[in-house]
């Protein structure tokens, strides 16, 4: 009887990045687009970002992962696959939601940035006033 690796997967979206990660039992390996995450993500900031929830649930050597994002910048990205890992964990171990939800990584960041508006320099920016 050969034993199959489970996989948990769940997809996460900041700003205009959406993320498909794909966890499964392994030695701590972060793969993004086919990249390492240190190759992937240059700051250090954003690479702290993607690991929070596996250290959050202390499982940063138990698990693999392998995250496939598009869209938006790197901050954005490294939201999205935050997300998604901190989604994934919840769905193979329904305890660690509660240290997560504490941590705040199974919130969504809702802010999106404001479109810009017909006739005006900018989202909120007007021009001028001039009385005369």
């Amino acid at each position: 009887m050969s034993e199959t690796t489970t996989i948990f997967s769940a997809t996460g979206r900041r700003k205009r990045a959406s993320a498909r990660v794909r966890i499964k039992p392994g030695s701590g390996e972060i793969t993004v687009n086919g990249k390492t995450c240190a190759e992937f993500f240059p700051t250090e900031q954003a690479q702290r970002a993607v690991a929070a929830p596996l250290i959050t649930a202390e499982k940063q050597d138990s698990f693999d992962v392998i995250a496939r994002v598009n869209g938006g910048g790197i901050t954005g990205q490294a939201g999205a696959v935050s997300l998604g890992i901190a989604r994934a964990l919840q769905k193979y171990d329904a305890e660690l939601r509660a240290p997560l939800k504490k941590e705040g990584h199974l919130r969504r960041d809702p802010r999106e940035k404001e479109r810009k508006k017909t006739g005006q320099p900018g989202a909120r920016k007007k021009f001028q006033f001039s009385k005369r």
